[in-house]
C-alpha cells in the first residue's frame, strides 16, 4: 500500500484527498451541515452567499434583508454582529444562534433553503450510488463473463447474445424508460435502491463481454491447464485460478466506471426521474440551473455542478493512477508513443 501511495502523481494524490474529504462530508452530513436540508426561510429566496467578517479571530456575519422582492436584491443590516459558533447546541459543527441572521455559505435556493447544507446531504446519494452500483454491476459481469468464457459452446453463445441485446439498446433512453416505471410517492430510500438496480442492470453486459475475453485467454495458460489435468473441479479452477488472475483489471475498471453511475443518477434526478424533493441529491439540486436567466442572476446555484465535476474528475484521475500502477508496461508504452 505504501508503494502505491508513493507511485501516485500529484493529480492522483489530490484526487484521493478530495474523495476522502467528500466521503467524510457525506458520512457526517448531519454534523457538518449547519441547517436541516428541509428547513425553509421564505423571506430569503435566492439569498446570495453570506459575507463573513472577522473581529480579531472571531468570525461574524450580519443579517441580510430582502429589499426588492422582484430582483431578489439584498442588503446587510449592520446594526448587530452575529458571531459564528462552533460545536453548536444542536450538535452541529458550526452555525449562528439566531433566527434573523442566516449563514448561507453558498447562498439559498428559491425556497430559502441553505444550498450548502443541501449539497452536503445530497452528496450522500452521489458518493454512495457509484460504489454500490459498481459492486452490483461487476459482480454480475464477472459471474456471467467467467461462466461464458470458461464453459464455451451453447452457454457462451446464449449469454453473449443476451449481452449484445442489452448493449444494442441506447443506454440513456433505456435508463429513462426504466426510471419512468418508478412508482410515485415511494420513500427516498426505496427510490435510491431502484435507481442503483437500474443503473447496474444497464452496465453489466459490456463488462461481461470483456471478462469473457480475458477468461478465454487465461484458461489456455499452462498453470490452468496443469490444474485441470490434476483433476481440479471447474469451480475450483474458475474461482481459485482464473478470476483472481483478472482481478487487477476489475479494480481498475471499477474505479473508472464509478463516474458513469454518478452522472447517471445526476441525469435522472435532473430531469425529475431520480431522487425527488425534498430529499436532495446533486442531480436534483442542479435542476435549478436549467434556467439561463436564473444562472445569470444567481450563479451560486451552479455549485452542485462544481461538486459533481470535482467528484467525477477525482475518480478519473485516481482510476488512471491505479491503471498505471497495475499495468506499468502499458504506461511505458504510452509514454514511448507520446515521444
Amino acid at each position: 500500500m505504501k508503494k502505491f501511495f508513493r507511485s501516485l502523481n500529484f493529480p492522483a494524490k489530490l484526487s484521493l484527498a478530495l474523495l476522502v474529504f467528500f466521503y467524510l462530508v457525506a458520512i457526517f452530513a448531519d454534523f457538518i451541515a449547519p441547517y436541516p436540508y428541509t428547513e425553509q426561510n421564505r423571506r430569503m429566496p435566492y439569498a446570495p452567499p453570506t459575507r463573513i467578517y472577522f473581529d480579531g479571530w472571531r468570525p461574524y456575519i450580519y443579517e441580510y434583508k430582502l429589499v426588492n422582492i422582484h430582483d431578489r436584491t439584498y442588503e446587510e443590516v449592520k446594526d448587530k454582529k452575529y458571531y459564528i459558533q462552533f460545536w453548536t447546541e444542536d450538535h452541529r459543527l458550526f452555525g449562528v444562534d439566531s433566527k434573523k441572521a442566516r449563514l448561507f455559505l453558498l447562498g439559498s435556493d428559491t425556497l430559502g433553503r441553505d444550498l450548502f447544507s443541501r449539497i452536503v446531504y445530497g452528496s450522500r446519494v452521489s458518493m454512495a450510488i457509484g460504489p454500490i452500483g459498481v459492486l452490483i454491476t461487476f459482480t454480475i459481469g464477472i459471474i456471467v463473463g467467467s461462466i461464458s468464457g470458461y464453459a464455451g459452446g451453447s452457454i457462451d453463445n446464449l449469454l453473449m447474445r443476451l449481452c449484445e441485446l442489452l448493449m444494442s439498446i441506447p443506454s440513456f433512453y433505456f435508463l429513462v424508460a426504466l426510471a419512468v416505471t418508478i412508482p410515485s410517492g415511494i420513500p427516498p430510500a426505496a427510490t435510491f435502491i431502484i435507481i442503483v438496480v437500474i443503473l447496474s442492470f444497464i452496465g453489466w453486459a459490456g463488462f461481461a463481454r470483456i471478462i469473457r475475453g480475458m477468461v478465454l485467454s487465461v484458461k489456455e495458460m499452462d498453470y490452468v491447464q496443469a490444474t485441470t489435468a490434476l483433476g481440479a473441479s471447474n469451480g475450483r479452477v474458475l474461482f481459485r485460478h482464473i478470476i483472481p488472475n483478472i482481478f487487477n483489471y476489475t479494480i481498475v475498471a471499477a474505479t473508472l466506471s464509478i463516474p458513469g453511475y454518478i452522472l447517471g443518477e445526476a441525469s435522472l434526478s435532473l430531469i425529475g426521474l431520480g431522487i425527488s424533493e425534498p430529499q436532495p441529491s446533486l442531480g436534483n439540486l442542479l435542476s435549478a440551473a436549467t434556467n439561463a436567466q436564473a444562472i445569470m442572476n444567481y450563479p451560486w446555484i451552479l455549485s452542485p455542478g462544481v461538486v459533481i465535476f470535482l467528484i467525477v474528475m477525482s475518480f478519473q484521475f485516481l482510476g488512471d493512477a491505479i491503471r498505471d500502477y497495475v499495468d506499468p508496461k502499458g504506461l511505458h508504452q504510452a509514454q514511448h508513443f507520446k515521444k
